[in-house]
Protein backbone atom coordinates (compact mmCIF):
# COMPACT_ATOMS: atom_id res chain seq x y z
CA UNK A 1 0.00 0.00 0.00
CA UNK A 2 1.54 3.68 -1.11
CA UNK A 3 1.54 6.26 2.08
CA UNK A 4 -0.77 9.18 1.40
CA UNK A 5 1.69 11.39 1.03
CA UNK A 6 3.29 10.05 -2.92
CA UNK A 7 2.26 11.23 -5.84
CA UNK A 8 0.03 8.88 -7.75
CA UNK A 9 1.42 8.50 -11.11
CA UNK A 10 0.63 5.79 -13.87
CA UNK A 11 3.71 3.66 -15.38
CA UNK A 12 5.04 5.32 -18.18
CA UNK A 13 3.26 8.57 -17.26
CA UNK A 14 5.88 11.86 -16.43
CA UNK A 15 5.76 12.69 -12.84
CA UNK A 16 4.19 16.00 -11.63
CA UNK A 17 8.06 17.82 -11.38
CA UNK A 18 8.28 16.46 -15.05
CA UNK A 19 5.56 17.67 -16.39
CA UNK A 20 6.57 21.16 -14.83
CA UNK A 21 9.74 20.73 -15.98
CA UNK A 22 8.12 19.65 -19.70
CA UNK A 23 6.19 23.00 -19.37
CA UNK A 24 8.83 25.22 -18.60
CA UNK A 25 11.20 24.32 -21.29
CA UNK A 26 8.46 24.77 -23.81
CA UNK A 27 7.95 28.13 -22.57
CA UNK A 28 11.79 29.14 -22.49
CA UNK A 29 11.86 28.07 -26.44
CA UNK A 30 8.27 29.78 -26.99
CA UNK A 31 9.78 32.73 -25.37
CA UNK A 32 13.24 32.03 -27.94
CA UNK A 33 11.37 31.90 -31.42
CA UNK A 34 9.47 34.90 -30.47
CA UNK A 35 13.06 36.90 -28.98
CA UNK A 36 14.30 35.92 -32.61
CA UNK A 37 10.98 36.80 -34.59
CA UNK A 38 11.54 40.51 -33.01
CA UNK A 39 14.89 40.83 -33.63
CA UNK A 40 14.13 39.91 -37.48
CA UNK A 41 11.31 42.61 -37.41
CA UNK A 42 13.29 45.15 -35.36
CA UNK A 43 16.06 45.20 -38.06
CA UNK A 44 14.46 44.47 -41.40
CA UNK A 45 10.48 45.92 -40.90
CA UNK A 46 9.50 49.61 -41.36
CA UNK A 47 6.32 50.66 -39.79
CA UNK A 48 4.31 52.93 -42.04
CA UNK A 49 3.61 56.01 -39.87
CA UNK A 50 -0.18 55.43 -40.70
CA UNK A 51 -1.99 52.86 -40.07
CA UNK A 52 -4.98 51.64 -37.92
CA UNK A 53 -4.28 52.76 -34.52
CA UNK A 54 -1.29 54.94 -35.23
CA UNK A 55 -1.37 57.96 -32.96
CA UNK A 56 -4.64 56.71 -30.91
CA UNK A 57 -5.70 58.94 -28.31
CA UNK A 58 -7.20 55.57 -26.57
CA UNK A 59 -4.72 53.34 -25.92
CA UNK A 60 -6.63 49.98 -26.02
CA UNK A 61 -8.98 50.82 -28.89
CA UNK A 62 -5.77 51.24 -30.96
CA UNK A 63 -3.64 48.55 -29.62
CA UNK A 64 -6.19 46.42 -30.74
CA UNK A 65 -6.55 48.14 -34.33
CA UNK A 66 -3.12 48.31 -34.23
CA UNK A 67 -2.78 44.59 -33.28
CA UNK A 68 -5.55 43.56 -36.16
CA UNK A 69 -4.13 45.53 -38.81
CA UNK A 70 -0.33 44.16 -38.62
CA UNK A 71 -1.50 40.71 -37.95
CA UNK A 72 -3.72 40.90 -41.47
CA UNK A 73 -1.98 43.43 -43.64
CA UNK A 74 1.09 44.71 -42.11
CA UNK A 75 4.41 43.66 -42.83
CA UNK A 76 5.67 39.65 -42.80
CA UNK A 77 7.96 39.39 -39.91
CA UNK A 78 6.30 42.20 -37.81
CA UNK A 79 2.46 39.95 -38.49
CA UNK A 80 4.66 36.76 -37.66
CA UNK A 81 5.55 38.62 -34.20
CA UNK A 82 2.46 39.70 -33.15
CA UNK A 83 0.84 36.72 -33.86
CA UNK A 84 2.99 34.71 -32.37
CA UNK A 85 2.76 37.21 -29.63
CA UNK A 86 -1.13 36.22 -29.09
CA UNK A 87 -0.59 32.21 -29.15
CA UNK A 88 2.54 32.82 -25.95
CA UNK A 89 0.22 34.94 -23.98
CA UNK A 90 -2.30 31.90 -24.33
CA UNK A 91 0.44 29.63 -23.86
CA UNK A 92 2.01 31.48 -20.36
CA UNK A 93 -1.75 31.34 -19.39
CA UNK A 94 -2.31 27.39 -19.79
CA UNK A 95 0.89 27.35 -18.11
CA UNK A 96 -0.69 29.17 -14.90
CA UNK A 97 -3.48 26.36 -15.51
CA UNK A 98 -1.42 23.50 -15.41
CA UNK A 99 0.77 24.83 -12.70
CA UNK A 100 -1.77 25.82 -10.36
CA UNK A 101 -3.06 22.30 -10.44
CA UNK A 102 0.70 20.28 -9.90
CA UNK A 103 2.84 22.75 -8.97
CA UNK A 104 4.06 24.08 -5.54
CA UNK A 105 3.60 27.72 -4.40
CA UNK A 106 6.76 29.04 -5.94
CA UNK A 107 5.93 27.11 -9.01
CA UNK A 108 2.71 29.22 -9.36
CA UNK A 109 4.38 32.76 -8.45
CA UNK A 110 7.09 32.00 -10.95
CA UNK A 111 4.52 31.37 -13.91
CA UNK A 112 2.21 34.27 -12.94
CA UNK A 113 5.01 36.67 -13.10
CA UNK A 114 6.17 34.92 -16.24
CA UNK A 115 2.55 35.12 -17.61
CA UNK A 116 2.46 39.15 -16.34
CA UNK A 117 5.55 39.94 -17.99
CA UNK A 118 4.34 38.11 -21.34
CA UNK A 119 1.31 40.55 -21.02
CA UNK A 120 3.15 43.61 -20.15
CA UNK A 121 5.69 42.73 -23.49
CA UNK A 122 2.64 42.58 -25.89
CA UNK A 123 1.01 45.89 -24.41
CA UNK A 124 4.56 47.55 -24.88
CA UNK A 125 4.77 45.70 -27.89
CA UNK A 126 1.48 47.26 -29.05
CA UNK A 127 2.29 50.89 -27.78
CA UNK A 128 5.61 50.67 -29.91
CA UNK A 129 3.54 49.34 -33.38
CA UNK A 130 1.13 52.45 -32.52
CA UNK A 131 3.31 55.30 -31.21
CA UNK A 132 7.22 54.36 -32.14
CA UNK A 133 8.57 55.38 -28.83
CA UNK A 134 12.13 53.45 -28.31
CA UNK A 135 11.22 52.98 -24.84
CA UNK A 136 8.34 50.66 -25.44
CA UNK A 137 10.45 48.30 -27.02
CA UNK A 138 13.05 48.44 -24.22
CA UNK A 139 10.09 47.72 -21.74
CA UNK A 140 9.27 44.77 -24.41
CA UNK A 141 12.63 43.34 -24.03
CA UNK A 142 13.52 43.92 -20.25
CA UNK A 143 10.23 42.11 -19.86
CA UNK A 144 10.79 39.32 -22.28
CA UNK A 145 14.33 38.87 -20.60
CA UNK A 146 11.85 38.93 -16.93
CA UNK A 147 9.53 35.95 -18.57
CA UNK A 148 12.80 34.08 -19.35
CA UNK A 149 14.40 34.04 -16.19
CA UNK A 150 10.69 33.06 -14.61
CA UNK A 151 10.56 29.85 -16.61
CA UNK A 152 14.24 29.30 -16.64
CA UNK A 153 14.08 29.32 -13.04
CA UNK A 154 10.96 27.36 -12.87
CA UNK A 155 13.02 24.82 -15.14
CA UNK A 156 15.65 24.78 -12.27
CA UNK A 157 13.09 24.11 -9.48
CA UNK A 158 11.11 21.94 -11.47
CA UNK A 159 14.59 19.61 -12.25
CA UNK A 160 15.47 19.84 -8.23
CA UNK A 161 12.16 17.84 -7.43
CA UNK A 162 12.49 15.15 -10.15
Amino acid sequence: MRPATAATTLPGEPSRAGRLLAVNFAACLLLLVQYLLGMVANLYVVIPGRHPGAGARDYFTGAASGLTWVITHGPAWAAAHAAFGLALVLAAFASIALTWRQGGRMAVVLSVLGALAILGAGFNGASFLNYGHDFSSMIMAGLWALALACYVTGMFLAARRQ
